[in-house]
């Protein structure tokens, strides 16, 4: 069993309050959740009103495929937010 693991970071330049912030994480979360059925979960940043740090968490048989959605997750991101990814990092266990 293979645990992958993508820390995230996206900036949310329009924010202007912690509401605004969390209606776009809301929005993301809900999308990746539906597309990939990935475990999300704000782990940083939680009183920053233009910055996220997210941890999204895939289980499967192979590390292959685990690292395969992952990549597609972040390859969404890249092109589907109303801010901007960045950086990530992506972890096989």
């Amino acid at each position: 069993m293979t645990i992958g693991v993508c820390i995230f970071e996206i900036h949310f330049p329009e924010s202007n309050s912690l509401k605004k912030k969390r209606y776009h994480l809301k929005n993301l979360k809900t999308k990746i959740r539906n597309k990939y059925n990935v475990s999300l979960s704000e782990i940083d940043h939680f009183d920053l009103w233009q910055r996220a740090k997210i941890a999204a968490v895939c289980v499967s048989s192979e590390s292959k495929f685990a690292n395969e959605i992952l990549n597609n997750m972040i390859n969404f991101i890249k092109f589907n937010i109303e801010g901007e990814l960045l950086d990530y990092s992506i972890e096989m266990m």
